[in-house]
């Protein structure tokens, strides 16, 4: 795959992919989302509540401002600019200057307060915190006066408020009653920005294959966890893919009948019991458009140039190449190519460390490391394990052979929020 869908996109997560809440709610489930979705928007069957949830409070793009909720961006010489806030399907004012997190957690309670507890209830809250722009009401930054970059004391306010919102859910779930039946589940989507976020002593940040951008954690908590497990670290692989068959079959009894062929394993068992995990390797990613992601933050001429030159190149019968930017991990193996991102080891700010910056042969393409003796990526194994190499670079011709073609259509002009009652939303019919 390659990035995020930007504002104008005319994309969204495919209309004949089953969902998540679609499977739940064959399982009896209630399905709400409060905050962010970000999986396309721009004809109304993308949305929310048209994919398998019963109702949604919150955005429909990757980033905007925390108080005003609004988002600009630049396509060429046309600036876009709108609100993104929404109640179900229709725009809202009515949290207009209200902190998002605030406005996310009294909706979670009020779910929870009216919530009928025969009926099984699922929960997707994906907040704003600690996303970019880095904003938080003054009281939670007061604690960390004493880190002088700005930046990370904002950061580390905005982690102290999801802090509490978590804790104010969780309170919220044992007054109601649901908490003894309830699996609550808390994970990162990838590592953290320099500047901000500390990956520290991993290589990488946010956007690049390197470990400190795709290495996540998270937590399970639940009462319904085997005594042996609890207050352990869980190393088995897990991918974000996993969670699909883990929630439908592992927690909520279900089936996954109907749905494509997934690349995802039920884990819940690795989970709940401490067994070994399905999953034997990891496919982080393979993106044949990785060229343009410095330069469409804003869609400009020079994004357009490269978008032509690069979409010219996926033929179908194209095979897999090592200029394309991928990763996988195969046990204690990890093999990249192409341009991994940013290769630096950066310290948090106020360690006073330097970045970390590694001499590189320009035309080096191939990167080979034992995660398990090796985690911060400091020892490049390739030149000593040509085999290894091959057989990793085998298997993501596999990979790569039967992979989905990338979809990523240019931006729509008819997405600009000024033909839309100055909300970013659905354009297409």
């Amino acid at each position: 795959m390659h990035g995020v869908i930007r504002p104008p996109l005319p994309s969204c997560l495919p209309l004949d992919e089953v969902t998540l809440p679609q499977k739940l709610k064959e399982s009896g489930y209630a399905t709400h989302i409060v905050g962010k979705w970000h999986l396309g928007f721009y004809r109304p069957a993308c949305m929310p509540t048209n994919r398998g949830f019963d109702s949604h409070l919150g955005y429909l793009l990757g980033a905007e401002d925390y108080y005003d909720h609004s988002r600009d961006y630049q396509v060429g010489k046309v600036s876009m600019f709108g609100k993104d806030f929404r109640n179900n399907t229709d725009p809202t004012k009515d949290y207009q200057g209200q902190y998002s997190l605030f406005a996310f957690v009294k909706r979670v309670e009020n779910i929870i307060e009216s919530h009928n507890a025969s009926t099984p209830l699922f929960m997707y809250v994906p907040f704003q915190n600690v996303h970019g722009p880095l904003q938080v009401p003054d009281q939670y930054k007061t604690p960390y006066e004493g880190i002088t970059n700005g930046h990370r004391r904002s950061y580390a306010g905005m982690t102290s408020a999801l802090d509490e919102a978590v804790g104010n859910i969780t309170s919220k779930l044992k007054e109601s009653g649901l908490y003894n039946n309830s699996v609550i589940i808390f994970s990162t989507d990838n590592g953290g920005p320099i500047g901000s976020a500390n990956n520290w002593p991993l290589r990488g940040s946010k956007g690049t294959l390197w470990e400190g951008g795709v290495r996540g954690v998270g937590l399970v908590h639940s009462p319904l966890l085997s005594p042996t497990v609890v207050g352990q670290v869980n190393r088995e692989f897990i991918h974000v893919s996993d969670w699909f068959p883990t929630l439908v079959e592992g927690v909520a009894g279900g089936n996954l009948n109907g749905t494509k062929p997934l690349d995802g394993f039920n884990v819940w068992s690795t989970i709940k019991d401490g067994e070994k995990s399905p999953r034997k390797e990891l496919l982080h990613n393979i993106d044949p458009l990785y060229g343009l992601q410095s330069t469409e933050y804003e869609w400009s001429e020079e994004t357009q140039q490269t978008y032509t030159r690069l979409m010219s190149q996926l033929k179908p019968a194209a095979s897999f190449n090592t200029s394309m930017h991928a990763a996988l991990r195969v046990g204690d193996w990890k093999l990249l190519t192409g341009n991994p991102g940013g290769m630096d080891w950066h310290a948090p700010p106020e360690s006073n460390i330097s970045p970390i910056l590694p001499i590189v042969d320009p035309k080096q393409n191939i990167w080979l490391f034992n995660i398990t003796d090796d985690p911060c990526e400091l020892h490049d194994l390739s030149k000593k394990n040509p085999k290894v190499v091959q057989t990793l670079l085998d298997r993501l011709e596999q990979y790569w052979s039967t992979s989905v073609p990338v979809q990523y259509p240019p931006p729509d002009l008819d997405a600009n929020p000024s033909k839309h009652g100055n909300f970013w939303g659905p354009w297409k019919e």
